[in-house]
């Protein structure tokens, strides 16, 4: 039964009553208003009804969905430094002891200041009563319909629960790695309020503020080598070397350019001289410290075969470690690095190319390569 179908019967009953007791029955206009006043009454009491049902009903689905959370977030012990752990769903609280702060209290806090609030302004300011260490800062705090919010200056977070109260961000430590590589080649630096990157000796930090580029000394006069020295620029330094030629029995030498000793003319009968090596070359290289291998790192080449045959090979035991030679086309053998070299490092390879006419020797000619490996590997 709907309430204005209970309220029509209500009014007809008590017109019916009044008939009874000898009364006029009341008029159509009254009737209406008292129907009227009923619906209304009877309307806001379903409303009242339907609304508690609705209530009723929420609160029923939240249970039935609800699933029990038995995993105590503080079993692991999380809080440092004498900190409370308060267990919540999905979570915990850290209750930090005076001086520390932090999600899990892992920064030190020093208690040397004091929050104002003023009730009756919108805003409350923290004012420090002495001066703080510049890891930690005051939050700027504004009220807002009986909400405080608490904001950080840029490289700065709120300590734990205590919102005036911000910590540096160790930038650092924070974004050690990524997927953009480290924050810094080398060195990453925590300041307060950011970070900065520096670079070891014999390097300059790039225009980015992240990368490290090598400085030539040599270039820019930064070195200490005399007159009868080169200067060989490496990586994060510079080497001061002097080219020497060969001394060897019954041949002579003569340098030819700073780099080169070619062999004097031999006498016809002398067989160990025509031996000797024709020319001796040196050149210097400079590589980063660990630098992949297979790599090509030198190439020696003939202009021009007098004899049929073309021979190139490594001297020595000790190069073979690192390096091997091999042919690249008819007149070219090249230097190949066959396994990373861990800096800082010196390494001497020698190159040899020799020229045979049906298996007798006509010519040979001696390239050493030096090789500078930096300590790092940029």
């Amino acid at each position: 039964m709907t309430g204005a179908r209970l309220a029509v019967m209500l009014l007809v009953s008590a017109c019916h009553l009044s008939v009874a007791r000898d009364q006029d029955c009341p008029s159509k206009q009254d009737m209406q208003s008292s129907l009227r006043q009923v619906h209304k009454l009877l309307s806001a009491h379903e409303e009242s009804y339907l609304q508690n049902l609705r209530t009723l009903r929420k609160k029923l689905s939240l249970l039935q969905s609800a699933k029990p959370n038995d995993i105590n977030e503080c079993a692991s012990f999380p809080c440092m430094n004498g900190g409370t752990c308060e267990n919540e769903v999905n979570g915990f609280v850290c209750i930090c002891d005076k001086g520390w702060g932090g999600s899990t209290c892992q920064s030190q806090v020093p208690t040397f200041f004091i929050t104002i609030t003023n009730t009756s302004s919108s805003a409350a300011s923290s004012s420090p009563q002495a001066t703080l260490s510049p890891a930690i800062r005051p939050s700027h705090c504004s009220q807002v319909q009986g909400t405080t919010h608490c904001t950080c200056d840029p490289g700065y977070t709120i300590s734990g629960r205590d919102t005036t109260v911000c910590t540096d961000i160790d930038e650092c430590e924070l974004f050690h790695t990524g997927q953009a590589g480290r924050l810094c080649l080398h060195t990453c630096v925590n300041m307060a309020g950011g970070y900065r990157c520096s670079c070891p000796s014999g390097y300059n930090v790039t225009r980015d503020g992240r990368n490290c580029k090598d400085v030539d000394e040599c270039a820019t006069r930064q070195h200490n080598c005399s007159r009868d020295q080169l200067c060989i620029n490496t990586y994060g330094g510079f080497q001061c070397v002097r080219v020497y030629c060969p001394r060897i029995r019954n041949a002579t030498y003569a340098k030819t350019s700073p780099l080169r000793c070619e062999r004097n003319p031999c006498p016809v009968d002398s067989r160990a001289c025509s031996q000797a090596p024709n020319s001796v070359s040196h050149h210097f290289l400079s590589v980063v410290s660990n630098m992949s291998a297979p790599r090509v790192m030198f190439r020696v080449s003939a202009v021009r075969v007098i004899g049929d045959t073309l021979r190139f090979s490594l001297l020595g035991s000790h190069a073979r470690r690192h390096f091997t030679v091999q042919r690249s086309d008819r007149l070219t053998g090249q230097l190949l690095l066959v396994s990373p070299i861990q800096g800082p490092a010196m390494v001497e390879a020698e190159v040899e190319m020799t020229e045979l006419e049906k298996r007798v020797q006509l010519a040979r000619y001696i390239t050493k390569v030096t090789v500078f490996v930096s300590q790092y590997d940029f």
